[in-house]
């Protein structure tokens, strides 16, 4: 079975068995929604857990598990990712990415590769880290650089400004 990344439990959060989780979804109401099924990877198993109650604060969500409504339950899973099976993601309108589909993808520019993605950030704007043989370059995803991205051969295609590689 597939998973796909959507949090991390960066600590927990009181007594009551809650825990503080970095998002990495778009679809955070759809992902923590009370009853979701998600996936904690502990030890290299991905043990089930079933979200009872979930809430936005300063900037992270907050979570709790049905069975774990206790910290000494939670504890452990610090520093752990959450995940969701990869059948469980919804297939997006044409031209709209998830970021793990563009994670490893490899870049071209004038049909010659240069590199793969490492990593896709989001922030002001999304931004792909692109790894070449010497160094790491920041492309953004706007269609001014990206010409066609095709995730069934892992392909990218960019254009760029002089200096930008």
């Amino acid at each position: 079975m597939e998973y796909v990344r959507v949090g991390n439990i960066v600590n927990t959060f009181g007594l009551k068995g809650e825990v503080k989780v970095k998002s990495y979804t778009d679809f955070e109401d759809i992902r923590f929604k009370v009853t979701q099924q998600l996936y904690i990877k502990y030890l290299n198993v991905f043990e089930p857990v079933v979200i009872k109650t979930y809430r936005v604060y300063k900037g992270y969500i907050l979570i709790s598990f049905f069975d774990k409504q206790d910290i000494n339950l939670v504890e452990k899973y610090k520093g752990c990712d959450i995940f969701i099976k990869k059948d469980d993601v919804h297939t997006l309108s044409e031209g709209v990415y998830y970021f793990f589909e563009l994670q490893d993808c490899s870049v071209y520019y004038n049909n010659q590769k240069i590199g793969y993605v490492s990593s896709v950030e989001d922030g002001y704007q999304t931004i792909l880290r692109i790894n070449t043989e010497n160094k790491e370059v920041l492309i953004p995803f706007v269609d001014e650089f990206i010409k066609e991205v095709n995730i069934a051969t892992k392909r990218i295609d960019i254009d760029v400004i002089e200096g930008m590689l």
